[in-house]
């Protein structure tokens, strides 16, 4: 075992140049009854050797047959599960020159003394295809106990702040889907969300960073899909996952998912309860300048946020097979949030000379409570010559009701009581979404795969907030801040695509086309006129992607692709409130807001499906940055459309396996991002390089142990007003496996507290600004897990794809 750790050691300090992969060749063959008849949607499983690792899976057909276009070069072997045979494993076949087809694999009758069969086998932890790379959730250890973010901030190319702003190939921009459906969140929410939902629950990552056609546009930076935990197994079956976390507040993440399935009816749920309780620390530094740029004055601040909550979420669905062709399902999911959010903060400020000029001491509170429901009504039907027609209804409902309390006292020096106010706030919003898609795909159309559908959605969303101000001896309306917004936005989108297949060339182009009609109408109030604005804009999108390998086993792949997406404003940016978090900060929206428009190509190589390496260029016109402005002492935040922001990055992301018991993966990006434009009375004008590096290394160390370090650190990074400085992170995590069905994970993540957020704020009027943020980041989770039922896998799942953009919009 010390031989083993002192190689794991070597391995995670070198890079991972040397890779030694195998893939290329189609594997083929059919799957019968012991009579010779034809097994239809059996799953078949592609193995490799000596690690049984799961390369893929698919389907058989109506007559048993089943291919892998792109199998495997070297040893592999393949497994079929099929309803009431026993699991068939075929003999090890050696894959290395030309095409493969297997022998047939004769299903047998299961033992009758045999009650249920249980397969195991390694999932490797990223799969690239085509248009995605795939991350395999289980396969990433460290992630055990943690939550949705903790794993997209483990996954190649995505970072992640601590505000929950999520980035992919150092843009921001990107949409959140959750099982091909968009999560209508933003901002605080969001991360909140993705803070609420265990990694437990997921199975698998998808990032894109070039959605094909079939895909709403929206989202600049490209598409994350988090697909939870639907296995379709035959009988009764599910697990449960039990987790505590320590750092310096406790914490627990804990979930169940279950399955069944017999005859006609398939039916899933996924349940997860979550106790949160985390903190930031955040030191605010402004100097304020004279019109020579001599300072003016100083401001220091530090505030403790202390967040504590419970988080109760579920999701379920049911398909029914009414015929051998036609599906109808059924998906349900609520979501329930209640948080109390506290910060205590003291603002000391500073003449020019730096001697004291007063003190602000404020505590606040904001109590929210916060209600996501859905309902997926979905149908499938399968057509002659594998054609299929898909048909997706939708209705999300989200329900916010915060309630805000923030009290300061100003003291004047040494600590003379100067006066003190309480501002209340109620806000309740509300979001309704409706829509409806359809989708047909129809391959072999004179030897193309073709696909159509069109989409229609429709959005109301009502916020209202109302503060009051409590002074000694007064009570008041505060109007500056009262406000009640309507917004309304209809999309229709329709898209065309076509892809084939040739012995070398892989080809696939599409267009869509998107028409949006917005309304927004501000009610005016006793200080405020009544407002409104309304826009109407249609666009279209094509993608391409081209696919050369310079011989049938693929030892090299070449790639190109392009595609143009849109990034509309989230809805509550577009609100005109103006939200405090204290005295000298306050957040506030943009009726004015226009949507972002993105084209991006991509240049790739892939070296024996081990070493990927790609080119980018992106330019963004009309971007959607945060923009900070310092106006009378008080800090803005709003979101503003800043002109034109360009971005280059090189990647390349590698995966290797020096010894059975050792697998390596790492990636590393250079970035170039710069932004011009203008906005409030300034310009913006900046450039920078940046670097980023993620590596893991995964042993099995002795029988049923597995150990795996993993880190990354990302330098110095511009981005439009902000200049985040450099940041690191290394952690650390064991697996045991008890039984076939129990296992035990621990996972120390940020072992050196080195996860510390620091910048400044630049293109500031008469102004300089910098921040720190700490929160607890340093912590250990240990989580039990436990699966329970039978393994032998059925029907295939249908996953809806009803309300694709509309809530990856929605703002906290």
């Amino acid at each position: 075992m010390i031989r083993r750790l002192i190689t794991l050691v070597v391995c995670m300090c070198i890079a991972a140049t040397s890779l030694f992969a195998r893939q290329g060749f189609s594997v083929t063959g059919r799957v019968v009854t012991p009579a010779g008849k034809p097994v239809d949607m059996a799953t078949v499983a592609l193995h490799r050797l000596p690690d049984s690792v799961i390369l893929r899976t698919t389907f058989t057909d109506s007559a048993g047959g089943y291919m892998f276009a792109d199998g495997a070069t070297g040893s592999i072997y393949i497994s079929v599960f099929a309803d009431g045979y026993a699991v068939y494993n075929s003999s090890p076949v050696v894959v290395g020159t030309q095409d493969e087809t297997l022998p047939t694999a004769v299903m047998a009758l299961p033992n009758a003394n045999l009650k249920e069969v249980a397969v195991t086998a390694k999932k490797a932890m990223i799969v690239r295809k085509a248009d995605r790379t795939v991350v395999n959730v289980d396969a990433l250890i460290s992630a055990a106990g943690g939550t949705a973010l903790d794993v997209l901030d483990r996954s190649p190319g995505v970072q992640t702040d601590q505000d929950g702003n999520v980035s992919m190939r150092g843009r921001q921009g990107v949409a959140i889907y959750v099982d091909d459906r968009p999560v209508m969140m933003s901002g605080a929410d969001l991360a909140n969300y993705l803070r609420s939902l265990p990694a437990s629950v997921i199975d698998q990552v998808e990032l894109m960073t070039n959605p094909p056609a079939g895909y709403d546009a929206a989202g600049n930076a490209g598409i994350i899909n988090i697909r939870l935990k639907k296995n379709q197994v035959k009988g009764f079956n599910g697990g449960i996952n039990i987790n505590g976390n320590r750092g310096q507040l406790t914490r627990s993440n804990n979930s169940i998912n279950l399955n069944y399935r017999k005859n006609k009816l398939a039916a899933w749920a996924n349940a997860s309860g979550v106790i949160q309780d985390d903190f930031a620390n955040l030191d605010l530094y402004r100097t304020y300048k004279n019109a020579d740029n001599t300072p003016q004055s100083y401001f220091i601040q530090n505030t403790y946020f202390r967040t504590k909550g419970k988080v109760a979420s579920g999701m379920a669905g049911v398909d029914y097979y009414s015929t051998a062709t036609s599906t109808f399902g059924l998906i349900v999911n609520a979501n329930v949030r209640d948080a109390n959010n506290v910060n205590d903060n003291i603002a000391d400020l500073y003449d020019a000379s730096r001697m004291p000029d007063s003190v602000i001491v404020a505590h606040n509170e904001q109590k929210v409570r916060h209600t996501n429901t859905s309902l997926n009504m979905n149908y499938r039907h399968k057509m002659a010559g594998d054609a299929q027609i898909t048909a997706d209804a939708d209705y999300v409902r989200y329900q916010t009701n915060t309630n805000q309390a923030n009290r300061s006292t100003g003291y004047l020096p040494p600590r003379v009581f100067q006066a003190e106010d309480t501002l209340r706030g109620n806000l309740p919003t509300g979001i309704n979404i409706y829509s409806l898609k359809v989708d047909y795909i129809r391959p072999n159309v004179l030897g193309y795969t073709f696909s159509v559908g069109a989409k229609t959605s429709r959005t109301h969303t009502d916020n209202l907030a109302d503060y009051v101000l409590y002074a000694p001896g007064s009570v008041a309306t505060d109007y500056d801040k009262s406000n009640h917004f309507l917004y309304e936005e209809q999309i229709g989108a329709g898209y065309i695509n076509f892809s084939r297949e040739y012995k070398y060339l892989s080809v696939q182009a599409g267009l869509r086309g998107e028409h949006t009609l917005s309304d927004g109408h501000q009610l005016g109030n006793a200080r405020k006129p009544d407002s409104a604005f309304r826009r109407t804009y249609a666009n279209l999108f094509p993608t391409l992607y081209l696919n050369y390998k310079t011989d049938s086993a693929g030892k090299h792949v070449f790639g190109l692709n392009y595609g143009r997406r849109i990034d509309r404003p989230y809805y509550q940016d577009l609100n005109p409130f103006v939200s405090p978090m204290d005295k000298f900060t306050y957040y506030t929206g943009n009726p004015f807001l226009r949507p972002a428009f993105n084209q991006t190509v991509q240049l790739s190589h892939t070296y024996r499906n081990r070493v990927s390496t790609s080119l980018s260029y992106s330019r963004s016109k009309d971007d959607v940055n945060e923009t900070i402005q310092i106006k009378d002492g008080i800090y803005y935040s709003m979101s503003g459309n800043i002109g034109q922001k360009t971005s280059i990055t090189l990647g390349v992301d590698a995966n290797w396996d020096p010894v059975k018991w050792l697998n390596v993966h790492a990636y590393a990006e250079l970035g170039n991002i710069t932004s011009r434009g203008s906005f409030y009375t300034t310009t913006i004008n900046t450039s920078g390089t940046y670097g980023f590096i993620m590596g893991s290394a995964r042993a099995t160390i002795a029988k049923g142990w597995i150990l795996e370090f993993n880190g990354n650190y990302r330098s110095r990074i511009w981005d439009a007003q902000f200049v985040i400085q450099d940041l690191w992170q290394t952690n650390m995590a064991v697996q045991k496996k008890l039984t076939k069905k129990a296992t035990l994970k621990m996972a120390f993540n940020d072992m050196f507290y080195s996860r510390k957020v620091r910048g400044t704020i630049g293109s500031l009027a008469t102004a300089d600004a910098g921040w720190v943020n700490r929160n607890d980041s340093r912590n250990v989770g240990i989580t039990f897990s436990y699966r329970f039922g039978k393994t032998i896998a059925g029907q295939e799942k249908y996953e809806a794809k009803g309300a694709e953009a509309e809530k990856n919009r929605v703002k906290g």
